[in-house]
């Protein structure tokens, strides 16, 4: 039997530990038995508030021991107590495995474990999660992201990602598929998937603009210098650069980039095309330019997100 406890401390969002915790629930149904021990625990037991006002009965840590033990996320200043850094410390000590979900994170990185490896939370927090632990190597896109026996996630409904690719590690491809029709939800989303697109992180006000990132996205393999994008927007070039400038924050050229490099990395993880291939068909004029353009927005060049996706894949 496979022990998991999902910590929890005062201010804990619901869907963070409501969604792994029904996807590990639902293994006995789809495997025919029961896997794992699932417990909800905190430092001192008893009754929890959440920051919706929900509460939840837990156990106290005491001496336990899990063989998995998941940080769950909410408001972080609460997480930070003497007595909760404490029992993370304690409890990551004795588990062949530790996890976190969003701004859990927080609390698993004041246990020291993830200096010197990767991590990810909610894509709000990838800044202050970055200066707070300087050591952490924060990856802001992903939706969840293992280094070792170290697993995290982005916020919410990351968390059912992450559980599904720990079930499927544990079990096997077909039970995690079965967990995921069991909870209505697509099986599954890949760790380096971004956790939000570009045409939606830039947001523009004005349909006009939309109209320019439209035709960008549906034209990524064709040269689009800025003259063809205010072409697109039926504005003058002037009164297009201030306007994109103005509703994004952002150059022409530094958002066509974004879109290329997002296009690409779709790519990547769809299959084994040829990264030369993929250069050219959304736009880089060679794979040089692609790579320079991945380290600028990832950290990493592309090969290094096409084999973290074959690994994904072979567990």
């Amino acid at each position: 039997m496979h022990r998991i406890g999902f910590f929890v401390c005062r201010g804990y969002e619901a869907l963070d530990l409501a969604g792994p915790l029904s996807a590990f629930n639902q293994v006995a149904t789809a495997a025919g038995h029961t896997p794992y021990e699932l417990r909800v625990i905190s430092a001192p037991g008893g009754r929890v508030i959440g920051n919706t006002g929900l509460s939840i009965e837990t156990t106290p840590i005491g001496t336990q021991v899990f063989d998995t033990v998941v940080f769950v996320g909410g408001d972080i200043n609460p997480m930070q107590t003497s007595e909760n850094i404490a029992a993370a410390k304690q409890l990551a000590s004795g588990a062949s495995r530790v996890g976190s979900v969003c701004t859990g994170a927080f609390l698993l990185a004041e246990t020291g474990l993830l200096d010197g490896h990767r991590a990810t939370t909610h894509w709000r927090y990838t800044a202050q999660f970055q200066l707070r632990f300087p050591k952490t190597k924060v990856d802001g896109d992903s939706i969840y992201t293992t280094d070792g026996y170290i697993w995290t996630s982005a916020g919410i409904a990351a968390g059912i990602d992450l559980a599904l690719a720990m079930i499927e590690r544990d079990m096997s491809p077909e039970i995690a598929r079965t967990v995921a029709r069991l909870l209505v939800v697509p099986y599954r989303r890949p760790g380096g998937q971004s956790q939000f697109s570009a045409m939606s992180q830039m947001e523009p006000e004005s349909d006009r603009i939309r109209l320019a990132l439209n035709f960008a996205r549906d034209h990524l393999a064709e040269a689009l210098p800025v003259e063809r994008l205010a072409e697109a927007a039926r504005l003058s070039l002037r009164q297009f650069g201030r306007a994109f400038r103005r509703e994004t924050g952002e150059t022409p050229a530094k958002a066509v980039e974004r879109l290329r490099v997002e296009a690409a990395r779709l790519r990547l993880q769809d299959g084994g095309e040829p990264i030369e291939q993929i250069a050219l068909a959304v736009g880089f004029v060679d794979p040089e330019r692609m790579r320079r353009a991945f380290i600028k927005w990832h950290g990493r060049p592309p090969q290094s997100i096409r084999r973290e996706n074959r690994l994904i894949d072979k567990q």
